[in-house]
């Protein structure tokens, strides 16, 4: 049995493709928690931006050649109000079913955490869906607490 040797790496451009795909994968994901998702196709990021932005690490988990997982980092200001007056925005969460369950996520994040940390960013957020229980027990395994819920209303859609 071939052993499987994972890889967190910085995503590049030659990557373009196979993280547009994780990005529709990652829509079609959420599109249950998200009733106020336009219809396909759309886009959540510009993912070429991602890489070539200094502010921002875009990541890829590779296992044995194969990309099976991405997320980023990107560095934001914090609202006048809070401190510290900067803090690291992950996002882009995935891995390919198939290889879910064995830790990926955990060290995409960890690579990210890192990548904030020596440009001396410590504080560290994300969003997540409220009923994304899956997500919010693997963010909360990493050490995230929940912050703010954004909730929301329309008086069109059924309850």
């Amino acid at each position: 049995m071939k052993k499987e040797s994972l890889e967190i790496r910085e995503a590049t451009i030659k990557d373009l493709s196979i993280l547009t795909g994780f990005e529709q994968e990652v829509i079609r994901y959420e599109r249950p928690f998200a009733p106020n998702l336009k219809e396909d196709p759309i886009s959540y990021y510009n993912i070429k931006n991602f890489i070539e932005q200094e502010n921002t690490y875009l990541v890829v988990a590779v296992i044995n050649h194969e990309i099976v997982g991405s997320g980023y980092a990107l560095i934001k200001d914090s609202a006048v109000y809070k401190k510290p007056a900067k803090y690291a925005y992950l996002g882009f969460m995935y891995v390919m079913p198939s290889h879910r369950g064995k830790g990926i996520n955990g060290k995409i994040i960890d690579s990210l955490i890192n990548w904030s940390q020596k440009r001396r960013i410590h504080e560290i957020q994300l969003d997540v869906y409220a009923e994304n229980d899956s997500a919010i027990k693997a963010y909360k395994k990493r050490g995230f607490k929940p912050d703010l819920l954004k909730m929301r209303f329309n008086s069109k859609e059924e309850n």
